[in-house]
């Protein structure tokens, strides 16, 4: 999903980039020697970079596992810089509102994740991450006894077809749209293929199918293989039909987890309290330990650092959930051993690239020019310092399975702030001294100081670099637009889920191009298109995160089409009252399902 998505309304509009950190393990407890660091950063690449794992009805029986050291009671403080764009698990596909969906909301599945980040796929309201048949076309999910919603209602089978079938309402209009597609269509087709249950008739047999109350199948065109790790997504939370309220239900939804809302003042707090109807012994990877969550709006990064820095009263029991270490106390975090020892730090699945407007840049030749030029490593560090963030030498991220940390044809590893006299070669070559090129950027300080030391570096091989400011509000609708006028600008995108199937196709697939879409280069290219078919056939995981790879490889050195700049990392801090803290794999921030009061 493009990073936009990874932050609530308003930091979307600034789109920053994750905070300035130094990486250590996945757990809380760091370290200032970079040379360890570095290291460490590797391994903890290759960890979270492994394919995921699907679980069977054993590892998806409730209860959770203890957490070791955890005890029940107690209020944890949430200190949040915005709003939740939205509380319709249909309209969620944000980080913050992801995390929000794990203590409220469930879905058919969801991920079990180990100390070292590893995910395993297992049933959540199901029996287990499902079976298929059919080469795969054909998936069923039988729902686990004793589910109730937060009144006591019963979830059965045709809970779950009220939440599919709502999902094509014209007032679901910001979450995801995977499922919607495989069921009826690509692109924007759905809605035609079905107007949704409000006209009174349901999603044929043939599509989605609900034989009894337990059993739950869906029917796809072709194999799809994702499913179970698409199905995790707080999109496809359930949403009980007998209380939904339909667009109202944005305002007020219904808890299915462990914690339900008591109260909630649009914009300046919410109250999460236990939700009693909900049955531990059915969830395999939630705890409620504390008693609630009070969730306080209107902190930004420098507050929320500086007020869990200091420890004192009931900061100590407070808590981040998509805030982190400001760039401005960087240093006063890192240099204090106590304070580090509450931190947690890891990737976030996002890399950040500019993109060629392949319309207007024709060339190969120019483009890989541009790449070599391009300054990574002072670009990333004016995003949140020294520690912000890592030198891209891929198109997908350490996160997604199939990501070759020795790919590097442009030799960011050698040369992280650019190689000038090899690209002058290119541009000479070329004949494109003195070429004028328009250089978007957004309105924000991260991305002005970004503009001047990209432009500044290929204004040195000889380009004319022309700066175009945009609103950074309508970044995306401006930059998705086929005729944009620009010719390069940066864009964000990091996995769905841990595939590189959520990356490759919406951001390089040439038969999506349009206003709106993903493919921000336009790159149209018969053999990538042609695998990119291939690939989303294929059944067996690890065979398709090869050959994932494989064509992600050959979009950037064959092609080229953006070039990648830096991946983004997260950097946390916590009140010292604050048990349960670890990285997660799968949110990219804290694991909130484990939250607990030390005292």
């Amino acid at each position: 999903m493009s990073i936009f998505r990874n932050r609530t309304a308003t930091a979307a509009i600034v789109a920053v980039a994750a905070g300035a950190l130094t990486l250590t393990a996945c757990g809380g407890g760091g370290s200032d020697n970079s040379s360890q660091d570095k290291s460490k950063t590797k391994e903890d690449a290759k960890s979270q970079s492994k394919p995921v794992q699907i679980g069977d009805a054993q590892a998806s029986t409730g209860p959770a596992p203890e957490v070791p050291g955890a005890k029940p009671g107690g209020v944890a403080t949430v200190y949040q810089e915005a709003d939740f764009s939205h509380l319709d698990p249909g309209q969620i596909y944000v980080s913050d509102g992801k995390l929000l969906s794990r203590l409220i909301f469930r879905g058919l599945t969801q991920y079990s994740e180990d100390d070292q980040g590893n995910l395993t796929v297992v049933g959540d309201l199901a029996t287990d991450a499902g079976k298929t048949s059919d080469g795969g076309k054909t998936w069923t999910y039988t729902l686990k006894d004793n589910l109730k919603d937060e009144n006591g209602n019963p979830i059965n089978a045709a809970d779950i077809r009220n939440t599919v079938e709502r999902l094509y309402s014209d007032y679901i209009t910001d979450g995801p749209t995977y499922l919607q597609q495989w069921l009826s269509g690509a692109g924007t087709t759905y809605r035609d293929a079905y107007e949704g249950p409000d006209k009174g008739k349901h999603l044929p047999d043939s599509v989605l199918e609900t034989p009894d109350d337990k059993t739950v199948v869906f029917h796809f065109k072709e194999a799809r293989p994702d499913l179970p790790q698409m199905l995790t997504m707080p999109g496809y939370s359930i949403v009980p039909e007998e209380t939904d309220t339909k667009a109202k239900y944005d305002s007020d939804p219904v808890a299915v987890g462990p914690y339900k809302i008591s109260d909630f003042k649009p914009g300046k707090s919410m109250t999460l309290v236990k939700n009693d109807q909900w049955d531990p012994k059915s969830d395999s990877v939630r705890h409620q330990y504390v008693d609630g969550f009070n969730i306080s709006m209107n902190h930004d990064d420098e507050d929320q650092t500086k007020t869990l820095l200091a420890d004192q009263g009931e900061a100590k029991n407070a808590m981040m959930f998509t805030g982190q270490v400001a760039t401005t106390q960087l240093q006063q975090v890192v240099s204090d051993k106590e304070a580090m020892k509450r931190t947690i730090q890891g990737y976030a699945p996002y890399v950040w690239q500019l993109n060629f407007n392949m319309d207007r840049i024709k060339d190969k030749k120019l483009r890989d020019a541009i790449t070599l030029a391009l300054p990574s490593d002072s670009v990333y560090k004016a995003d949140g310092g020294a520690y912000g963030g890592e030198v891209a030498n891929s198109l997908i991220s350490p996160t997604t399975p199939g990501y070759d940390e020795t790919f590097d044809p442009f030799e960011r590893h050698k040369k992280p702030n650019g190689d000038i006299e090899a690209a002058k070669k290119l541009i000479k070559e070329g004949g494109f001294e003195g070429k004028s090129l328009v250089y978007a950027y957004g309105n924000t300080p991260t991305r002005q100081k970004q503009a001047v030391l990209i432009a500044d570096a290929l204004e040195k091989i000889g380009l004319d670099i022309q700066k175009k400011e945009i609103d950074s509000a309508t970044w995306y609708e401006q930059v998705g637009k086929v005729k944009n006028g620009y010719d390069l600008y940066m864009t964000g995108w990091g996995q769905d889920w841990p595939s590189a199937s959520t990356v490759i196709p919406p951001v390089y697939d040439g038969t999506q191009i349009q206003d709106g879409a993903s493919n921000y280069s336009h790159i149209n290219d018969d053999h990538v298109n042609s695998e990119i078919k291939r690939i989303e056939k294929m059944t067996d995981t690890d065979e398709a995160t090869k050959a994932w790879s494989e064509l992600a490889k050959y979009i950037s050195q064959e092609i080229n089409p953006a070039a990648p700049i830096y991946y983004t990392k997260v950097f946390q801090i916590f009140g010292s009252n604050i048990g349960g803290i670890r990285y997660s794999s799968d949110s990219s921030y804290v694991d909130v399902t484990r939250i607990f009061l030390k005292k």
